[in-house]
């Protein structure tokens, strides 16, 4: 099996070979940048299977990059998994970084273990969207002028690409999946990010709130079920 590719995006040299070190230690491939702009370049010319991105660089911000993954160049990197790894740990921060198209967030100072887990876990998650082998899932799912392939990892409405980040797909496909069902918020968190991982509540509502203003009109389809989570309430469920 090919070792996971990691581009470290830090400017401080010795955050970088601290992380670097516990990677290459664990067994992981690593890329580092020092700059947003650099990163991008990167991204252009190697395979890069998970992204731990400072927030705080020099001239472009992590969130500015991570914005700039997300729009993509012909599919290229935008659905790279995002880990923002950052000493800014309040809400607001948490927040911005996840609605910036992060997939993850990690405050310093860290645990390497708990950073190891994390990757591999953004990664599965990933790689399972793009290419899911389990029969129980369908590859394609179409409701009503929604059309979201999960093997090429896109999502269309009435034959417009509509560009997300990987959480904001894996809970659209969660919920589009099985129109009509109800999800727990919890149910949510483990879908997307696995069990082992303090994921609050409030990042869902965010994340959510991002896909609903991606989806346009298709937005008002997923509700809000109060005191409990969300649905996905297709027009098919009205007709007779």
């Amino acid at each position: 099996m090919a070792k996971i590719h990691v581009l470290v995006v830090e400017d401080e040299a010795d955050i970088q070979q601290l992380v670097s070190y516990n990677l290459i230690r664990a067994g992981f491939h690593v890329t580092c940048a020092d700059s947003g702009e650099e990163a991008l370049e990167r991204l252009r010319v190697e395979d890069i299977n998970c992204v731990l991105l400072d927030l705080m660089l020099p001239g472009m911000s992590g969130i500015d990059v991570c914005k700039a993954m997300r729009k993509g160049e012909g599919n290229i990197y935008r659905a790279i998994p995002v880990i923002m790894l950052t000493a800014k740990g309040e809400e607001e921060d948490v927040v911005a970084g996840l609605e910036g198209g992060a997939d993850d967030y990690i405050t310093k100072p860290f645990s390497p273990k708990v950073l190891l887990a994390r990757i591999k876990a953004v990664v599965k998650r990933s790689s399972s969207n793009q290419a899911d082998s389990d029969d129980s899932r369908k590859t394609v799912i179409v409701v009503d002028g929604l059309e979201i392939d999960k093997g090429r990892h896109e999502v269309n409405i009435n034959g417009s690409e509509v560009q997300l980040t990987t959480t904001e797909f894996s809970i659209l496909s969660l919920l589009a999946g099985k129109p009509g069902w109800v999800f727990t918020r919890q149910q949510i968190i483990d879908y997307v990010r696995g069990y082992d991982f303090l994921i609050t509540p409030r990042a869902i509502d965010v994340q959510v709130f991002g896909l609903r203003k991606k989806l346009g009109e298709y937005g008002k389809m997923i509700e809000t079920v109060r005191g409990i989570g969300y649905r996905y309430r297709s027009t098919l469920e009205n007709r007779d």
